[in-house]
């Protein structure tokens, strides 16, 4: 459904993203896990086309998107809810603006940029069975989410980005065997 290859992203003068790969396929839950200024956010950014990407492939549905703007992408099917957007502190109907929003287009995939920050544990719960409906419903999620206890909880599979690259990809309980991923996303 989403393939993203040899991304290189750029702020300002930064490079952020490295040759960033990663794939999301029909209904699946995929987490891109990392600590703060790994390139989470970088990475969603970019595939939103919120940010232009010097090179590097967006391909959605079979179809090369990279040059398309982020109108575009949301019309063809690509949700997305922003980082901090304060929606979730109870999970209130009322709260939820981001995610109806970006389910309004009837989406394929839906870009979730830290969803469950500062959320207490019981909410993070309802918002992972929120998670599992709207994949249930066929859409696909890809969520950039610093917490690998709280990713492990709702991904199909992840990926560990740190310093712009992807440095692991795979199920959740592999990543908790990894000590490389463990020591860098715990820091």
């Amino acid at each position: 459904m989403l393939e993203v290859q040899h991304l290189n992203t750029f702020r300002g003068p930064a490079h952020v993203l490295r040759d960033l790969a990663l794939r999301v396929g029909d209904a699946e839950t995929v987490c891109l896990v990392g600590r703060n200024g790994a390139g989470k956010t970088t990475t969603i950014d970019s595939i939103m086309g919120l940010l232009p990407v010097k090179s590097g492939t967006v391909t959605f549905n079979g179809r090369d998107i990279s040059k398309l703007p982020a109108h575009e992408r949301a019309l063809g099917g690509i949700g997305y809810a922003p980082e901090d957007a304060g929606i979730f502190p109870d999970l209130t109907v009322a709260e939820m603006v981001a995610i109806a929003r970006a389910l309004t287009l009837g989406p394929s995939i839906l870009l979730l940029d830290e969803p469950f920050e500062g959320l207490a544990p019981v909410v993070v719960s309802r918002f992972i069975e929120a998670a599992q409906r709207i994949k249930a419903m066929g859409v696909s999620l890809l969520i950039a989410e610093s917490n690998l206890m709280t990713a492990s909880r709702v991904a199909d599979r992840l990926y560990a980005i740190d310093r712009g690259e992807i440095i692991f990809e795979g199920p959740p309980a592999r990543a908790f065997e990894n000590l490389e991923v463990m020591r860098t996303i715990r820091g």
